[in-house]
């Protein structure tokens, strides 16, 4: 086996590890109480948010999160209202702290991953570390007997132990330590015991609250055949209970929780949506439905304590939200509801009693805050701002819209209107895509969204055909589509904010990142007699370099696949091959560390664009990644695009 635990980077990230816990420099004064209508500067839009992803830990005392000290994000632990100093965990560059969960209270894990040249091929290779609460002590959790992959954890103990069960390639020279085996680990002395082997073509596996494993999703990428494994309890063999063939247009019905009866929680989008169903063992047949929301798919779903049970599910329509079945938990979110006013209040954690909770609350137009409450208490207690310098100021008013495209297809957007022009008409215009495509906008904050409306900008987000959560229908309508009526729904957006006065259809710009770069490609190569301006950060212009670069991962063909039924003809739509025909002015900026998009998806169209002489910025940033992860990255690209804009499309 060819071992990478040697490899500098993951050596440096080790000893960040161990490193004495490190407090954070003091949190700047909060500003003086500012006029509701002063502009707000540029840098408190790049600043990062104060708090990602926070973690109660399960006797409720301390929080761990990804926090911004200096520009960067780390993580630290803290202890609720003081009490004691935070202790602070960085990682080398070019590493990435991926997610952090509480195995008890004195011990967490945290999945970290990093690029790798593996066999003159760039690899992206993740690992996990037991680390104490106080950050002082930490294991490496099997580094050096495991595979590309071996940060999936499928249980954490509920006994109070620092038991988990992890599932890990084994190595990368034979073909049986590629699937991986799944093992009990004890993160507090980094010991393990192999519990399941692994299996041919084998790479995801379900364990119920007791910590037994259950199921095990097969799947081929040579043959794109899959099979559901099932058994009952670890004393059984795994024998399979589903099959699906290539040409099979639905999907297996896979069990996520399995409840004390012997039935099972699952997903399923019979009637076109995904719904929530309650399934019978091991015949998978589809019993009650639990939970469904007209016109939209949910979400997720949130177990019980006990992990044996559904507590409630996640949706988003206009906005995000949950959905509590458990009696506790719903009385709680309609008490929190209620005290919040206007605002939109979500649990996001929960000590084990499920007593103390945090609570992040805020606006489309507001930052918002990160809270804390006690159910005992009768009020709730702010932890912090998820930004300093805004705290509670309300900013750019956000809406849905829709509206129907060239075809009649119903597109349902999100709309920001410029706060400081209030009832004018006619005004400049920002369409911005979102990135995936699979994905979707919804009303919530967004610095990207309010930081152009601060300059004036009406901003339209249209959920164009083949975003995720309107359903199975509208997301095949995007099949093919790349480029093509995906584009038309978002100049359809255009036409109709100006038949509606809003608009000025002579001032529009279109600017995204990802897929949304990609198709600010495309409007500045396509449709440049709409657009002034196209802006595009990390986006892909050649779908058939990207389609390699994807092969190296895991499904690599089946991945191919995908995107070649979203653009059947790769070099029609890709913006590389068609220089000569961009018609409107673009900027062009990308992370060099983009694990996502590589850089050289724009590196080729600038190279592209000086050689048809069409005009053009190009702009690399060399720590900058796929997520705006680093606040000095924010800065510079909206700078750049501010110059940009002023300079095309002068709000």
């Amino acid at each position: 086996m060819t071992t990478i635990l040697h490899h500098p980077l993951w050596i440096g990230l080790a000893l960040a590890a161990a490193l004495p816990a490190q407090t954070p420099p003091p949190a700047p004064p909060a500003p003086a109480a500012a006029d509701a209508n002063a502009p707000v500067p540029i840098t408190v839009f790049a600043t990062l948010p104060a708090y990602e992803s926070p973690r109660l830990s399960p006797d409720g005392t301390k929080v761990v999160a990804k926090q911004a000290v200096g520009g960067q994000q780390v993580l630290v632990v803290s202890d609720l209202f003081g009490g004691g100093k935070p202790a602070l965990l960085g990682a080398p560059e070019n590493t990435d702290i991926n997610w952090w969960r509480w195995v008890n209270d004195d011990w967490l894990i945290v999945g970290v991953g990093a690029q790798q040249m593996l066999y003159s091929t760039d690899v992206y290779i993740t690992r996990m570390i037991g680390i104490s609460a106080d950050l002082k002590k930490s294991n490496r959790i099997d580094w050096d007997k495991s595979g590309l992959r071996a940060d999936n954890v499928l249980w954490t103990a509920h006994d109070g132990s620092p038991r988990i069960l992890l599932s890990r390639q084994t190595g990368i020279e034979r073909e049986e330590d590629y699937n991986p085996a799944v093992f009990e680990v004890d993160v507090s002395t980094g010991r393990s015991r192999r519990i399941v082997g692994g299996r041919n073509n084998i790479h995801d596996w379900y364990a119920d609250g007791e910590g037994q494993v259950r199921a095990a999703y097969q799947y081929s990428d040579q043959t794109r055949r899959s099979a559901l494994l099932y058994r009952a309890n670890n004393n059984e063999e795994f024998r399979v209970i589903a099959r699906r063939e290539r040409r099979d247009e639905d999907g297996l019905t896979v069990p996520i929780t399995f409840r004390a009866d012997g039935s099972a929680i699952a997903f399923d989008d019979e009637g076109g949506f995904t719904s929530v169903y309650e399934v019978s063992l091991p015949d998978l047949a589809l019993g009650k439905k639990l939970y469904s929301l007209e016109g939209y798919d949910v979400d997720g779903i949130t177990d019980n304590a006990t992990e044996n049970d559904i507590a409630g599910v996640s949706v988003t329509d206009r906005h995000r939200r949950n959905v509590w079945f458990d009696p506790k938990l719903k009385t709680l979110q309609e008490n929190i509801d209620k005290a919040v006013g206007d605002r939109r209040a979500r649990l996001v954690s929960w000590d084990k009693a499920r007593d103390r909770f945090l609570v992040e609350v805020g606006a489309p137009n507001q930052a918002g805050g990160l809270y804390y409450w006690d159910s005992g208490d009768a009020a709730m207690k702010r932890v912090g701002w998820s930004s300093a310098a805004l705290q509670g100021r309300r900013l750019s008013p956000v809406s849905t819209i829709r509206y129907a495209a060239r075809d009649g297809t119903p597109i349902e957007a999100v709309l920001t209107m410029p706060r400081h022009r209030p009832g004018q008409k006619n005004l400049p215009l920002i369409v911005l895509p979102h990135g995936g495509p699979s994905a979707r906008d919804s009303e919530s904050w967004d610095w990207w969204t309010q930081y152009l409306a601060e300059l004036g900008y009406v901003v339209i987000q249209p959920n164009y055909r083949g975003s995720s959560g309107y359903g199975t229908a509208f997301a095949r309508k995007g099949a093919g589509e790349w480029g093509l009526k995906m584009q038309d729904d978002l100049n359809d957006a255009v036409t109709h904010l100006a038949k509606q006065g809003i608009a000025d259809p002579k001032r529009v710009c279109m600017v995204g990142a990802s897929y949304g770069g990609y198709a600010a490609m495309r409007a500045a190569q396509r449709d440049g007699s709409l657009y002034r301006c196209a802006v595009s950060y990390a986006g892909v212009s050649d779908l058939a370099a990207l389609r390699r670069y994807d092969s190296q991962f895991l499904n690599g063909r089946t991945i191919g696949d995908w995107l070649r039924k979203q653009a059947p003809d790769f070099q029609t739509v890709s913006p590389r091959f068609h220089a000569a025909d961009f018609s409107t002015p673009i900027l062009l900026m990308h992370g060099k560390q983009d694990k996502r998009v590589p850089v050289a998806q724009s590196r080729m169209l600038a190279a592209e664009l000086k050689r048809a002489g069409k005009a053009h910025r190009y702009v690399e940033q060399p720590l900058g990644d796929h997520f705006f992860s680093r606040g000095e990255d924010r800065l510079q690209f909206l700078r750049e695009m501010t110059d940009f804009l002023k300079a095309h499309n002068p709000a």
